[in-house]
């Protein structure tokens, strides 16, 4: 298959031509980022090379290559992010396979709370790729952190982004929600699965498809992860400590109810960027 030829530059046009095809929003970021990802270059570092000269068995770009694999999983739909393996979340960049979600923008949303009062103790629920824990520990160094997934694959996921962006003082720890977990934190943070079973099929497959469906769903009504995050938050909490999660956004009033049930103070509704309920938190009195 011959898709471009001559120079980096056309390479990438004719990437981004293809994939206007597909519908893609962004076709010119995706395509320099699939290249760059084939070439193992930086994107910036990419742009300043568009005039070098390229042909199909330069790196491995002919038919039944690397580079015709990727291009096939990107028409498949995988997302940009699971073909990488790496995703932008708050400031820095996460690796991500198949074991663990894709982090969304929205979940910035959760940091950019946390971080308005200072934690000393942190704990992550169902911590994924690390990439909620890791970004709170990074904008407060001295802080100590546990992150809690129960699946292994993506505690090896989480491992990897904490060795990678040096956050030392982050713990991993198998456990079915606190079931493993010691001690007490001043900050308990999660975004559980909360899509209900029922909604799973109206998905985007690009999430439904490459997504784990345990990070999805609670297999029942979206809620279950909430009761019994929200039910063991006391015993896990310091007075004044907080509880705060990431929530669906139809899901505000059944989980701030939760909050109350559990006898946590100052309940809040957040909204993220585009207006919608995004977070709950609360405190322990």
């Amino acid at each position: 298959m011959r898709d471009g030829s001559g120079t980096i530059g056309a390479r990438l046009q004719s990437v981004t031509e293809r994939f206007k095809t597909l519908g893609a929003a962004d076709p010119a970021r995706d395509a320099l980022l699939i290249v760059a990802h084939v070439l193992d270059k930086d994107p910036s570092r990419l742009r300043m090379m568009l005039d070098e000269p390229i042909s199909d068995d330069y790196l491995g770009f002919g038919a039944g290559s690397y580079y015709t694999e990727v291009l096939k999983s990107y028409e498949d739909g995988k997302p940009i992010s699971k073909i990488i393996g790496k995703r932008a979340f708050w400031k820095d960049d996460f690796y991500v396979n198949e074991d663990v979600l894709d982090p969304r923008p929205d979940t910035e949303r959760l940091i950019e709370i946390a971080i308005e009062a200072p934690f000393s103790r942190v704990l992550d629920l169902g911590t994924g790729s690390g990439c909620i824990l890791i970004s709170l520990l990074r904008e407060q160094r001295d802080a100590l952190g546990v992150g809690v997934d129960v699946s292994d694959a993506a505690l090896d996921v989480a491992r990897r982004n904490s060795t990678t962006l040096g956050a030392e003082n982050a713990e991993w720890t198998l456990s079915d929600w606190y079931k493993n977990v010691e001690g007490d934190f001043d900050l308990i943070v999660s975004n559980p699965p909360y899509i209900a079973a029922n909604e799973m099929a109206g998905l985007a497959s690009n999430v439904r498809n490459f997504d784990p469906e345990i990070s999805l769903t609670d297999g029942a009504d979206g809620l279950t992860c909430y009761r019994i995050i929200c039910a063991g938050s006391p015993k896990h909490l310091r007075n004044q400590g907080r509880l705060i999660v990431e929530i669906g956004p139809t899901q505000a009033d059944e989980v701030r109810t939760m909050f109350v049930q559990a006898g946590l103070a100052n309940v809040q509704v957040f909204q993220d960027l585009d207006g919608r309920d995004r977070i709950v938190s609360g405190f322990k009195d």
